[in-house]
């Protein structure tokens, strides 16, 4: 916590707005997007899919693996409280659905569905995009799938598998992503892991997402050596997201925004 804390306070000192960003690319994105107060009708089938699940208060069992398929912990949950500890907020749910909106990617890859929160901001910012979502725990994933069809979001492909496994059956050298959103292991080693396995799916317009990139002293480091990675060109950090750009007609540039 006092990492946390120590961070937020880094962060507020450097962070900034729209004003003395250089970049129009950054700039139409935080002006256009990341700052765009208006209305969205997609915004109340948001909130309706939260309060469908905070409404359910059926128990189910969650499974949490370790190394490989290894379980390392499992217990019983309440529906609501998963959905009201472990999901993504409801302003980080808007901010999502409207990246996707303002890139509009054919092909988008979550890592950790949980119960589908982030999945149905994903889903509703490009209804014709292509989403595979993955997840290793069945009955959270059992959750999210009956969501899923229940609010007809037809356009997510549910996956349960352990992580490596699904990567090693399924990327192809043909595999692109055009938007890859990391939320299934907050670890340095697991990030830097999928960071490097997903490297040969980028093209030049993909958008990555990691979530809690200064959750700990480890992440904030998992963090800085994304950034300095000669492939990444453009980052934005928002303290809990970082945005990762390949743009090679831009020059590298690390930007720290309030949202």
């Amino acid at each position: 916590m006092l990492f946390q804390i120590q961070s937020y306070l880094k962060f507020l000192r450097n962070s900034k707005n729209q004003h003395g960003v250089h970049s129009p690319f950054v700039f139409s994105l935080i002006t256009k997007c990341f700052y765009d107060s208006k209305a969205k009708a997609e915004y109340g089938i948001l909130k309706k899919y939260r309060q469908a699940l905070l409404n359910n208060k059926t128990h189910i069992r969650i499974t949490d693996f370790g190394a490989g398929s290894r379980v390392f912990k499992s217990d019983n949950r309440q529906i609501a409280q998963i959905a009201k500890t472990a999901g993504i907020t409801k302003k980080r749910a808007k901010l999502l659905y409207r990246i996707v909106h303002y890139f509009q990617p054919d092909t988008i890859l979550e890592i950790g569905t949980s119960v589908g929160l982030a999945t149905s901001a994903l889903s509703l910012g490009n209804k014709k995009a292509a989403i595979t979502t993955l997840e290793g725990c069945p009955e959270t994933a059992k959750v999210a799938r009956e969501n899923f069809s229940q609010f007809n979001f037809n356009n997510i492909h549910s996956v349960v598998s352990e992580f490596d496994a699904y990567f090693k059956e399924n990327l192809t050298s043909d595999t692109t992503y055009d938007c890859i959103y990391f939320d299934g292991n907050h670890q340095k080693e697991a990030t830097l892991h999928y960071f490097e396995l997903l490297l040969p799916t980028i093209t030049n317009d993909t958008v990555w997402i990691f979530d809690d990139i200064h959750w700990s002293e480890q992440m904030d480091e998992a963090w800085q050596h994304i950034k300095n990675h000669p492939k990444v060109t453009v980052t934005i950090d928002t303290f809990q997201w970082g945005l990762v750009f390949f743009r090679r007609e831009q020059e590298k540039e690390h930007f720290t925004i309030r949202v």
